[in-house]
């Protein structure tokens, strides 16, 4: 959902653009947004200090899928993430969709070491 603009989403907005661990990656064709993620480094005690880094928000235009925008949104993603000096990055989807977790599979991500757990507030 796009939410209207008020002063609470300018303000928000503007303090995502002043944090340095959030990351809002996109792909534009023709001055249009068509696909994007989100990265979030997270600093860390553990690791030897490494932070990790999480990714969020994976989206494509519908008319846009299957061109490799959202790849090259996650390759950024993750040479930021690399960069940062980050040990891992995470992602998770809600899709049960085979064909979109073999997306993320391709994309270099696995789905049999971790666990999710989702509490929502």
């Amino acid at each position: 959902d796009i939410p209207p603009i008020t002063p609470g989403l300018t303000a928000l907005w503007n303090g995502i653009l002043d944090d340095k661990n959030h990351h809002i990656i996109v792909a534009e064709e023709n001055g249009m947004l068509v696909s994007s993620c989100v990265l979030v480094i997270v600093p860390n005690l553990t690791r030897g200090l490494r932070s990790y880094g999480l990714i969020e928000n994976v989206v494509t235009a519908a008319a846009f899928r299957r061109q490799g925008l959202a790849s090259s949104c996650l390759s950024h993603a993750r040479d930021l993430a690399v960069q940062a000096g980050c040990y891992k990055l995470m992602l998770m989807t809600g899709s049960k969709s085979e064909e979109t977790l073999q997306f993320y599979e391709k994309a270099g991500y696995n789905r049999n070491d971790k666990t999710a757990f989702i509490q929502w507030l």
